[in-house]
């Protein structure tokens, strides 16, 4: 009789489509994280929405102290976003910001700063008002030139803005959660900006996920973009 794969077996076989060392990392992360719990029910939805994911992604972010950041509160050219999509966010992270941002709805958002701004964004301060809650996109993403970001977001290429190598890691724990997962639970992302202005617009949750909730080939995508972007570092 053939033995039904536990949640480790299929992590360990599963593939996430970037780059090997970067789903070796993921894949420690992971696997540890689920080995933590113990209760097996909790550990496949942590993997399905991401919470595994994200705190893996964080853990690496934790130990990093880059040197020499422009990053400042009220420069706010990073969350000016390209694009209607804004960045690649998991099922916890939409929860939570939706959550963050549901109380302001109906107040000025980003937009009234600039139309490809985060609604996230206070549009008179520039500041994230939803900053405890933000996605691991935003909390890797740094600058050592300001002036470049205002660039960037001006849609000309610059040296300073990037994106830390914890980011690249969530991504491949996503990537590995949903190949682990396959047949048996749902791991979808979601689109940031479609996200954050449906909560400020007063969406409900449930329909604002159903908004922005990415078909599969965007993980897969944003996988290959992390990967040539890691090629070229």
């Amino acid at each position: 009789m053939s033995k039904t794969p536990t949640l480790s077996d299929r992590l360990s076989k599963a593939r996430s489509g970037s780059a090997p060392d970067v789903t070796e990392r993921a894949r420690r992360g992971v696997m540890a994280y689920v080995g933590a719990q113990t209760d097996v029910g909790r550990a496949t939805r942590d993997l399905a929405d991401g919470t595994a994911a994200t705190g893996v992604g964080r853990v690496a972010l934790s130990g990093l102290s880059p040197q020499g950041l422009a990053c400042a509160d009220g420069c706010a050219f990073c969350c000016i976003l390209s694009g209607s999509d804004g960045g690649t966010i998991t099922e916890a992270e939409a929860v939570a910001l939706h959550t963050a941002l549901a109380p302001l709805a109906g107040q000025p958002d980003g937009r009234a700063w600039h139309p490809k701004a985060c609604p996230s964004l206070d549009p008179e301060t520039r500041s994230c008002r939803a900053y405890d809650a933000r996605p691991m996109i935003c909390r890797a993403y740094v600058s050592t030139d300001a002036e470049a970001c205002k660039a960037v977001s001006e849609g000309r290429a610059a040296s300073g803005p990037g994106t830390l190598g914890p980011y690249h890691t969530y991504l491949a724990a996503i990537g590995l959660s949903r190949a682990a997962l396959k047949g048996v639970k749902r791991v979808a992302t979601y689109a940031l900006s479609k996200v954050a202005a449906g909560a400020v617009q007063g969406a409900s949750l449930e329909d604002t996920l159903a908004a922005a909730r990415h078909a599969p080939s965007e993980l897969e995508a944003e996988l290959k973009r992390s990967k040539r972007d890691l090629s070229r570092a």
